[in-house]
């Protein structure tokens, strides 16, 4: 398996969509203890990782939050764990996780299924910029 940097958890993400890769960079805004890495789920990287944890890309294709020799999150609840690591005002998102999963996800499903329509697909995975190279596993 890929040596990942210590104490960081990785975000996995569709890298030809442009909601999530708006997302990506708004993360990295608001890490300010700079506690993600990320890739993306076409990389070769995202691969291996989806390969090792068993995850089946027909089902989960859009977000997952791999936390190294720990545990993974899925949908929603990646969603959720992701904002609850800003502190302050967006710790209150920790308590969405006290809803099933199921009408969690049921939400997120929807604006999965659509996001290309609604927001849009690059030709190709984002390019970070050198300021936010840093921040990609590859």
């Amino acid at each position: 398996m890929i040596e990942f940097p210590k104490n960081k958890k990785i975000i996995l993400f569709d890298g030809v969509c442009n909601l999530c890769n708006q997302t990506v960079l708004r993360v990295i805004k608001l890490d300010k203890k700079d506690k993600f890495r990320f890739t993306s789920l076409q990389s070769e990287t995202g691969k291996a990782i989806i390969n090792h944890l068993g995850i089946d890309t027909s089902k989960v294709d859009s977000i997952i939050l791999y936390e190294p020799n720990q545990a993974y999150y899925i949908k929603s609840s990646a969603a959720l764990k992701i904002i609850g690591n800003f502190g302050g005002i967006w710790e209150v998102s920790k308590f969405l996780l006290f809803f099933p999963p199921l009408i969690r996800d049921f939400v997120y499903d929807i604006i999965a299924k659509n996001r290309y329509k609604w927001f849009g697909k690059k030709d190709q995975c984002m390019i970070p910029t050198p300021d936010l190279l840093s921040k990609f596993l590859d």
